[in-house]
């Protein structure tokens, strides 16, 4: 396991952002959260609020980038997860209370990102918010991005940029969303490594051979898309701007002769300064010989991957508009000091003196006739959990972290530590708000976010109802609730396919006479057997979409354990 300089591995995030508070009287930390805000709240009074963030381990993003003309906060996770829904609705209820005109999420495009800025939006929106949300993905690196789209990564840090210096100058909500929804579409990112990273008390993502750099890598250590023998700087760039603006990569930016860009050369984390100068003369070099234009250069670490040695290179098109906002003043302290002009190889040097110069001097319930038929049929889950807990774990290895098994375990001990805590309302709308809350804040991982999506959304379906056929309207608003934000569909061998399969065999509670204990039974053989029948799916969405042989001789995890879970209730 390789060395690293912290005090804690478990406190690395925390301490990372006491470090940052500290060293910078323009932040503060808002208590109870991993949360980062702009000392001068006050100020966004009637002016739009900029919140952003994500996993720790990109330093110095996300927190670096809060100030005047840029992010107004920032919530973070522990080192490269989602940061919770919890800590995102403080941040948005904290600027919300301050007197922002609307708040605009800046979220990178990963499945953990969407679901937790995603599910805390909804809530915020709940309670009166103004609150919207930008997606970006800038990653050059797929041909044929699959089901999870193309990630977020350096150049969001363009975005915070534009949209900081709108919201300063006193855009509104609407304006800042169209102009950086444009400007994220004609921008791309692309990395390239010599070494993986390592998250603190683990070992290393990947392995390279002395002789093999990694093309197309994400900024958590994901394998890319080519390996290759290492080459010289100024070929390594020619390969990584060639494969950005290929027009057969489906995920390219159109460079045309004439056009006029930022470049923003990023040190993935563990390059030297000596190796990212090289690398962005090569850049400018390259990009001058296509007849582009380099309206603006940015040098140095925007969004790093720990102790990664590799750069990113990002291309933003720019009009005369958007310079003028990557110019505008800012307190942020990542930022650097932008020189106001274009970047060119082709300087005339200062001539040399004839003659030397002369040496100088030396950041409730009460229990009811309902509550112990509740209270059995959520043991039996708990149980079903808990005894599943090694096979799920096992089935999840060849597909994501290993962890299923502990997420759903961490879920059963919530439940029942809740049940033991008061009794379980028997109304159904109360009873899966509840469980969405416990599970939302015990469960973790995407799933618990899924978990949480589901029944909140079902919970809304079933407000007012008591008919047999609300509970098919209440599965298919749960399934509809994590398809918008998890982004995955029935086939894409996820815990959704269960689900599904369960859901179509509910619709049967909709016609006249049927007998619910029978539609039932039949949702939960069709939930088992479409957990089976993943075993043979490619995956397309989740942590396993991004693994190449997504061809698993296992079924997927998720799907076993939702299965599992309708089975226990049926008992």
């Amino acid at each position: 396991i390789p060395k690293k300089l912290v005090t804690t591995v478990s406190g690395c995030a925390d301490d990372a952002l006491a470090g940052l508070v500290a060293c910078n009287p323009g932040l503060r930390l808002l208590q109870g959260h991993r949360v980062v805000l702009r000392d001068d709240l006050p100020a966004i009074r009637g002016r739009v609020a900029l919140l952003s963030g994500g996993g720790s381990g990109h330093e110095p993003a996300h927190a670096g980038y809060v100030g005047k003309g840029m992010l107004t906060g920032v919530v973070a996770g522990a080192v490269f997860a989602s940061p919770s829904v919890g800590s995102v609705l403080a941040a948005i209820r904290a600027v919300a209370q301050a007197g922002a005109a609307g708040i605009l999420l800046i979220v990178k495009n990963y499945t953990g990102d969407r679901l937790n800025f995603g599910m805390a939006l909804e809530r915020a929106r709940a309670e009166g918010a103004d609150v919207r949300m930008v997606v970006v993905g800038d990653d050059c690196a797929f041909a044929t991005p699959g089901k999870a789209g193309r990630r977020g990564i350096c150049g969001t840090v363009l975005i915070h940029k534009v949209a900081g210096a709108l919201a300063e100058a006193g855009a509104s909500l609407d304006e800042i969303v169209k102009k950086v929804t444009a400007a994220a579409k004609a921008m791309g990112t692309l990395g390239l490594s010599l070494s993986p990273c390592s998250i603190p008390g683990s070992k290393p993502s990947f392995q390279l051979a002395e002789d093999e750099m990694e093309l197309g890598l994400g900024i958590h250590g994901e394998a890319g898309v080519r390996r290759m023998k290492v080459l010289p700087a100024d070929k390594a760039v020619e390969t990584m701007l060639q494969h950005m603006t290929d027009p057969s990569n489906a995920s390219h930016l159109s460079l045309t002769p004439g056009s006029s860009v930022v470049l923003v050369v990023n040190n993935l984390g563990g390059l030297s300064c000596l190796e990212l100068g090289i690398v962005a003369g090569a850049a400018v070099r390259c990009l001058e010989s296509r007849g582009i234009r380099i309206a603006r250069a940015l040098v140095g670490s925007f969004m790093t991957a720990l102790e990664m040695a590799g750069v990113s290179l990002t291309l933003m098109l720019v009009d005369e508009e958007l310079v003028r906002l990557i110019d505008a003043k800012t307190t942020a302290v990542a930022w650097p000091n932008v020189p106001a002009g274009p970047a060119t190889t082709r300087r005339e040097e200062v001539p040399a003196p004839t003659e030397a110069p002369r040496k100088p001097q030396d950041e409730t319930g009460t229990a009811g006739p309902g509550t112990a038929r509740v209270e059995r049929v959520l043991e039996r889950v708990c149980s079903t959990l808990l005894d599943m807990q090694d096979k799920l774990n096992e089935l999840d290895r060849g597909a994501g972290d290993g962890d299923c098994g502990h997420t759903h375990a961490r879920a059963a001990q919530a439940i029942r530590a809740w049940m033991r805590s008061r009794p379980p309302p028997a109304a159904p709308t109360q009873l899966l708000s509840s469980l969405a809350d416990v599970l939302l804040e015990q469960m973790g991982g995407s799933s618990g976010v899924l978990y949480g999506l589901f029944l909140t959304a079902a919970a809304q379906s079933l407000r007012g109802r008591s008919d047999t056929p609300a509970w098919a309207d209440a599965m298919d608003a749960g399934i509809e609730a994590m398809q918008r934000y998890g982004g995955a569909a029935p086939g894409d061998r996820t815990m959704l396919d269960s689900l599904w399969a369960a859901a179509q065999a509910l619709h049967s509670l909709r016609s006249p006479g049927a007998d619910p204990l029978r539609v039932l039974a039949a949702a939960v053989q069709s939930a088992e057997a479409a957990a089976e029948a993943t075993r043979n799916m490619e995956a397309g969405a989740g942590r396993a979409s991004y693994i190449r042989s997504s061809r698993l001789e296992q079924p997927d995890p998720g799907a076993v354990a939702v299965a599992a879970v309708l089975g226990a209730v049926l008992e």
